[in-house]
């Protein structure tokens, strides 16, 4: 909190920011604006809600100081930026950026709203640097929709891969170096990305669809054709790294694609369970030789990213805001990736500065969690607060329901 209170003029918003930081790592069923300011003692959830649309303060400055802080603590000379998409169902039509898509948190297409996040992972740990919403052209369309959700009315349509790629050069620019990247078939199919990598020299493994198509040997072969064509030799029996039930272990091989006017080395990697027999492929490039362990170490890194999100929603509360417009959006999501962060450059620590006794696992996020919030962030126990505060959300309630079904109401007629 210390590193973040320049952001802040007033003390006012500091320590609110404290408490709100303090709400995300709390044991709480629910997070949001109405249970945090309750565990905190608070009359009203209006300081926390002004807080995240009114007041002064910039969370793209706080996110800077987010990605200082996890390269600082995490840094690792061979981490991986991983990119990835997450999505929150969501109702209505209102919250920004909204509309019927499809999203892994459902596996399906439902009314979501959609961010991309690129995340930090290395040796010591991983947590999330960065996040950009997706906005669908359905909103980009409407300008007066976009100035009502807190966008600029002439917010232009960005795809996924341009998002991803925003936030890369973002990365690379403030002055931070990795030497590789990571992603699934949406980012591993655009060309644009892939170049922009390879102009920054920056090497990545992303995965591709079966039919993308490779230039090997001056011809032209989809991935999954020239996996076929393949020696059974060609493959090696590779860990992709440690999972819950020990190394995750595949049948790997790389073929070395036709050189480019560009100098570096392009391949691509295929993969192979050796229980199914299913393949997947990966576009590969490495401004230096590079061995197959690598490629193959770079690739398992990916997975990294669904952990993020795993314990950043069930820890912090990434996915539990129940905002509309997007300044408050992007200032909940920074404030829990921030949260998340804290948890994963804790834990990082005590992997370092002490060993676990041979009959006990490490510690993980979820037990610093607990011991966190038992130690230090112990709600306020008022009783006079909680019954007014309980009576007040009660009438609020049912004074924005009367609200509701009026305006349903009117519509109708």
């Amino acid at each position: 909190m210390d590193r973040i209170a320049g952001r802040f003029a007033r003390v006012e918003p500091r320590r609110r920011i404290r408490h709100l930081v303090l709400g995300l790592l709390a044991d709480l069923p629910r997070k949001n604006c109405w249970t945090i300011a309750e565990w905190a003692g608070e009359a009203t959830p209006d300081a926390m809600q002004h807080l995240l649309s009114r007041a002064k303060w910039d969370a793209d400055a706080v996110r800077d100081d987010l990605r200082d802080y996890v390269v600082e603590h995490l840094h690792d000379a061979q981490a991986v930026l991983v990119v990835d998409e997450s999505g929150d169902v969501k109702k209505g039509s209102h919250t920004v950026g909204v509309q019927r898509q499809y999203t892994g948190t459902a596996g399906r297409i439902e009314n979501a709203q959609v961010a991309v996040y690129l995340a930090y992972a290395g040796r010591r740990g991983h947590a999330a640097l960065d996040r950009e919403l997706y906005i669908p052209r359905s909103w980009t369309d409407q300008p007066d929709r976009c100035r009502a959700a807190g966008l600029a009315p002439d917010t232009a349509f960005a795809t996924k891969p341009e998002l991803a790629a925003r936030m890369i050069m973002r990365f690379l620019d403030s002055g931070h170096q990795t030497p590789w990247v990571a992603g699934d078939e949406v980012y591993g199919g655009n060309p644009t990305l892939r170049a922009a990598l390879e102009d920054r020299a920056t090497g990545y493994v992303l995965a591709v669809a079966r039919t993308h198509e490779v230039t090997t040997g001056a011809v032209k072969f989809r991935a999954d054709i020239l996996a076929k064509k393949l020696p059974k030799r060609a493959w090696q029996k590779l860990s992709a790294g440690a999972g819950a039930k020990g190394h995750r272990f595949y049948d790997w091989t790389h073929i070395d694609l036709l050189p480019s006017t560009a100098p570096g080395h392009r391949h691509l990697l295929i993969r192979r369970n050796r229980t199914t027999g299913e393949l997947a492929y990966y576009r590969c490039y490495s401004p230096k030789p590079v061995p197959l362990t690598v490629l193959v170490r770079v690739a398992g890194s990916r997975w990294r990213v669904e952990e993020t999100f795993q314990s950043g929603k069930g820890l912090a509360g990434l996915d539990e805001h129940q905002l509309r417009r997007y300044t408050s959006w992007s200032r909940w999501v920074t404030l829990a990736m921030l949260a998340h962060a804290f948890l994963a450059v804790v834990r990082a620590d005590s992997h370092r500065l002490r060993s676990s006794p041979d009959d006990l696992i490490p510690l993980t996020c979820n037990e610093i969690q607990r011991l966190f919030t038992t130690l230090v962030g112990r709600p306020v126990h008022e009783a006079d607060r909680w019954l007014r505060w309980s009576h007040w959300r009660r009438r609020h309630q049912a004074r924005s329901r009367a609200s509701h079904y009026s305006r349903q109401a009117a519509s109708r007629t």
